[in-house]
């Protein structure tokens, strides 16, 4: 995650156009000890050719100027193509204007006389907003240009390897066991290996072990003939014979029973399957991947299953990670499935707030990819704006107390300041609407009165209500 989204505001150049040279100089006072380059320029003809010329990263304009309006020198900006973010400087009069000019563009506003604070929060919260639209635009990127591995998102260390491995192996005929645990995309991986194998022209069939009984698993895989037990009124084909020249995905075999892996071993093994109640023997060609989300060699260990079938399946091994230990991987997940959802569904979210991705990434997830997917369409459905925000979250994803997510513990010191900074900035999220929604009950919703009370200026008072989605009278 880039510096402004994980709490750091790197140096800014920044340009202040305002006839005000007390505002010019306050600025430049109040930013210049933070590390930002700041210019000034009083005349906003001048001001607009520094802004055109120059490659500033924010610009400081005030709307009432003699010589020309904050709103044409915007439209020009605008016009012209500067990519810079334009924070408004406004007086209280002509703040209507300023909201004005955000639907024009701008990104934020000021009012005068702002304070010290004032200033650097909507500094803050503009780059990082914009940090998060470049962030999420090289999501959409890379998954546009197919970053995921044959559907497996992720480019992590840990999915690079994995996808290395199903490199190597896809070509062959090699019987794979995928493992790991519940949600980490043992199936998604299966149809990567196929679609890369000489097979991909022919079908892949997938069972899930776990779904059936015994006795019904056992005609599935190896059909049955007519009248063989009861309810048998025709014959049936098994899945090996069905998927004959192509590839079967056995997904959970540590759920078959003993008998059925001894049956299973002999068809692995002599390449011929043999149907529920009947004596003729059919010749099939599959390749085989299974995949088990328990440890089989423990397994083995306790008798529950078969040693030899294990050795027949464990030919070429690979292990799924958890998406706790796929660092860096999560953004680019959230992105591709709030995507897919939104266009599916037709909802508004295109992107999540920084506290958001803050607590979705500290989140251990338990339940891995297939939770992570779930969890993103909850929110999406709950979400009106056009960024999923903490409040969107289910309660258990929530920082609490100031508390980062519970989370795996830091391996360097880089990771343990990032997760520092992930906690601090989510306490104090949560204390400031905390802080807002105690002065309105107070209030009673009155935004002045709540204002006055506090101490702070009307305007400043309603962008923190908006920044949190608070409702309130006026």
């Amino acid at each position: 995650m880039s510096a402004e989204l994980s709490g750091e505001l790197p140096p800014q150049r920044i340009l202040v156009i305002d006839d005000d040279p007390v505002v010019c100089l306050s600025c430049a006072r109040i930013l210049d000890p933070d590390g930002h380059r700041v210019e000034t320029s009083q005349d906003p003809q001048e001001g607009l050719q520094s802004a055109v010329s120059g490659d500033f990263d924010v610009i400081l304009l005030d709307l009432v100027m003699p010589s020309m309006r904050g709103e044409e020198v915007l439209a020009r900006l605008k016009a012209a193509g500067v990519p810079s973010q334009v924070i408004i400087i406004t007086g209280y009069s002509t703040v209507q204007s300023a909201v004005e000019a955000m639907r024009l563009g701008a990104a934020d506003y000021v009012s005068k006389p702002f304070t010290p604070e004032e200033l650097r929060m909507a500094l803050k919260k503009v780059c990082e907003r914009s940090a998060l639209l470049r962030e999420n635009a090289e999501l959409r990127r890379l998954l546009a240009q197919g970053h995921g591995f044959e559907g497996i998102i992720g480019q992590s260390r840990a999915v690079e390897r994995v996808c290395s491995l199903i490199r190597r192996v896809a070509p062959t005929l090699s019987t794979v066991l995928l493992t790991g645990e519940s949600g980490t995309g043992k199936e998604m991986a299966a149809r990567a290996i196929h679609r890369l194998s000489p097979r991909a022209d022919k079908p892949l069939l997938a069972c899930d072990c776990s779904a059936l009984v015994p006795t019904l698993l056992e005609s599935e895989l190896f059909g049955h003939a007519k009248g063989s037990f009861s309810g048998a009124v025709a014959a049936k084909q098994g899945l090996f014979k069905v998927a004959d020249g192509g590839t079967l995905f056995l997904d959970e075999v540590s759920n078959i029973s003993l008998e059925i892996q001894g049956k299973l071993l002999r068809t692995l093994e002599t390449r011929r399957v043999r149907r529920v109640g009947d004596t003729e023997e059919f010749d099939v060609d599959i390749r085989l991947i299974a995949a088990s989300n328990r440890d089989l060699q423990q397994m083995v260990r306790e008798g529950a299953f078969r040693e030899d079938l294990y050795y027949r399946l464990n030919v070429f091994p690979i292990e799924l990670p958890p998406l706790r230990e796929r660092v860096g991987d999560v953004p680019l997940l959230l992105q591709h499935f709030l995507e897919r959802i939104s266009a599916t569904n037709s909802r508004k979210p295109r992107g999540f707030t920084v506290e958001a991705l803050h607590a979705l990434e500290a989140y251990h997830w338990p339940g891995n990819i297939r939770e992570l997917r779930n969890v993103v369409e909850r929110m999406a459905i709950l979400c009106d704006s056009d960024r999923i925000e903490l409040a969107h979250l289910p309660s258990e994803l929530r920082p609490t107390s100031g508390a980062v997510v519970a989370t795996d513990l830091p391996e360097t010191w880089e990771d343990f300041k990032r997760l520092k900074r992930q906690a601090s900035d989510s306490a104090a999220h949560q204390l400031e609407r905390r802080f807002l929604t105690d002065v309105l009950a107070k209030s009673s919703g009155n935004v002045t009165r709540a204002a006055e009370m506090v101490g702070m200026q009307r305007t400043n008072f309603h962008f923190l209500i908006r920044k949190h989605g608070l409702k309130a009278k006026d």
